[in-house]
């Protein structure tokens, strides 16, 4: 009678000795590979990048400028001379596409930007210090928070007046709201850790304990929500330029294409179909990476 093989043989000594089969990873490195499995996020982050890339170089390749008048070639449709068409002015509507994705990207990267800064100061002092000064400092936020943050963008820009410059500010003032809450809520459940309290004991002082150890083991929510805010901005925008709120003539951002378009929806659809759909896919891409990072960074995820 034979004897089966085992399917298992023993771990001698010195095989144990030689360490792991697998090397370690770090909490970044196993985020990453948990983000390049999620096909939708690594999709959505290949087209933002292209955007990006289009936004930044299209325009220089293009026989166009964003301004030109030609009134003789108003409202032509699609061709090999005009690939998106013209709009009523007779303006290359491709490259008007590709220079409002500068502005558009460009509202939402320092939206983002200035809600990184001020909420994670803000919501980092708040949770750090705690007792009263955390109350009065989150009753501001609760107060703040209570008001649609469109209606206070639209007030502000209605006293700040239409322009660039002025969209960031209004953004800028009310923006960081979300990331204030997250960033104190995160803080909260971190301070008593021990390492907190080793900073403390060898002497650090408050605003080292929160920029070097409370808020960079906080990153993960605050990366997810950076990426979220995005396309919340450039929707913002696009709103308020729909409206005539937003930058003034002649830049173009996807909102004022958008609205310039509606005179001439029913004669002329191409020209609201193109910025309405780079609106879309720029949000849908955004939205797809959000989800794909906020899977990735939940360290209950981590195998």
């Amino acid at each position: 009678m034979t004897v089966a093989a085992p399917d298992f043989t023993p771990l001698r000594a010195d095989d144990a000795a030689t360490g792991p089969v697998r090397p370690p990873t770090t909490y970044w490195q196993d985020a990453w590979r948990r983000l390049r499995g999620n096909r939708l996020a690594m999709a959505g982050l290949v087209v933002i990048v292209l955007i990006a890339l289009l936004a930044a170089f299209g325009p220089l390749f293009s026989p166009y400028s964003y301004s030109d008048q030609v009134l003789a070639d108003a409202n032509q449709p699609p061709s090999d001379a005009h690939w998106f068409g013209t709009d009523n002015l007779g303006r290359d509507l491709l490259t008007r596409v590709l220079y409002g994705a500068r502005i558009s990207l460009s509202i939402g990267i320092v939206a983002s930007l200035l809600n990184l800064t001020i909420g994670v100061v803000y919501g980092g002092i708040a949770g750090y210090c705690g007792d009263r000064i955390d109350s009065v400092m989150m009753r501001i936020v609760d107060i703040l928070y209570g008001i649609p943050l469109l209606l206070y963008v639209i007030l502000l820009m209605v006293v700040l007046k239409p322009g660039l410059t002025n969209i960031f500010i209004a953004l800028g003032m009310v923006y960081w709201l979300g990331m204030a809450r997250i960033v104190r809520g995160q803080i909260l459940a971190i301070k008593e850790q021990e390492y907190v309290l080793a900073a403390r004991l060898v002497g650090a002082g408050p605003w080292r304990i929160i920029l070097r150890h409370l808020v960079p083991n906080s990153m993960g929510p605050i990366i997810v929500t950076m990426t979220l805010s995005i396309p919340e901005a450039i929707f913002t925008e696009a709103f308020l330029s729909f409206i005539g709120l937003g930058v003034s003539a002649p830049m173009a951002s996807w909102g004022v294409l958008a609205s310039e378009s509606l005179a001439g929806l029913r004669s002329y659809p191409f020209q609201l179909a193109y910025p309405a759909l780079a609106i879309s896919v720029t949000m849908l891409a955004f939205n797809f990476l959000g989800d794909g990072l906020r899977d990735a960074l939940d360290p209950r995820m981590r195998k």
